[in-house]
């Protein structure tokens, strides 16, 4: 086992380039995001970008999300109905395991998630 490292959120969110258009895609947007180190069975992430994710859900455990600066929507399917919950700078938000979810950030948004895999991604709402 190598021994634990110092993760420096700032220093990898130089390291991303923003992605000012996100759009629902299927091939991520890999530039916009750095992983910080490996967490259980997942990833610790940041980002940074604004726009529209496409729906996502992690069957293998809960999803940490923590803003780091600015605002978006996650937008949580349940009961067959979509769910909005404004997150800011500031607020820690745990999405439960097998929950599909997607983000709505017309502006822009600095964000650190731990994310379980592997991971669900699809264009179409679920049904």
């Amino acid at each position: 086992m190598s021994a634990p490292k110092v993760a420096s959120i700032p220093a990898a969110l130089e390291s991303v380039t923003f992605e000012p258009n996100r759009v629902p895609s299927l091939n991520g947007v890999p530039d916009a995001f750095a992983p910080l180190g490996e967490y259980r069975q997942g990833k610790i992430w940041v980002g940074h970008y604004a726009g529209y994710s496409e729906w996502e859900r992690h069957p293998m455990g809960d999803e940490l999300l923590q803003v780091i600066d600015g605002e978006t929507t996650l937008v949580l399917w349940l009961d067959k109905t979509e769910h909005r919950q404004t997150l800011t700078t500031g607020d820690l938000f745990v999405v439960p395991a097998n929950v599909w979810h997607r983000f709505e950030t017309p502006n822009s948004v600095k964000i650190l998630t731990i994310t379980p895999q592997p991971s669900d991604h699809q264009l179409e709402q679920p049904e």
